[in-house]
C-alpha cells in the first residue's frame, strides 16, 4: 500500500446572496407611513346633538345604499357615531331614509 498524499481541495465560495429590489429608504419597524388621527367632524363644529331631522348630517354618514359608514371611516368619535346610529335607525322607520340602496 502506498501512501498518497491528500492535498487540500480549494474551499468553494458561498452563491452571492441574491439583491433586494428596491422598495424605498428603510425605517425601523417596517413602516411606511404614520396614519393621520381623524378628527370628529361634528365635534370639530360643535354640534352637540344630532337630531333625526338633520337629514343632511345624517345622510353624510351613510352610503348610498343606506348603510351606516364605521367610526375607522368617519373618524367620529363614539358619542356622535351613536346619536348618527340613532338617527338613521328613526329616519327608516319614517320612511325619510331607505333600508337598502
Amino acid at each position: 500500500m502506498e501512501n498518497k498524499e491528500t492535498t487540500p481541495k480549494p474551499a468553494e465560495a458561498a452563491p452571492a446572496a441574491a439583491p433586494r429590489p428596491y422598495a424605498g429608504p428603510r425605517r425601523p419597524g417596517g413602516r411606511r407611513f404614520a396614519p393621520r388621527r381623524k378628527v370628529c367632524r361634528l365635534c370639530a363644529e360643535k354640534i352637540e346633538l344630532v337630531d333625526y331631522k338633520q337629514t343632511q348630517i345624517v345622510k353624510s354618514f351613510c352610503t348610498d345604499t343606506g348603510k351606516i359608514l364605521s367610526r375607522r371611516i368617519t373618524g367620529a368619535c363614539a358619542r356622535h357615531q351613536r346619536q348618527i346610529m340613532r338617527a338613521v335607525k328613526i329616519n327608516r322607520n319614517l320612511s325619510i331614509m331607505p333600508y337598502n340602496g
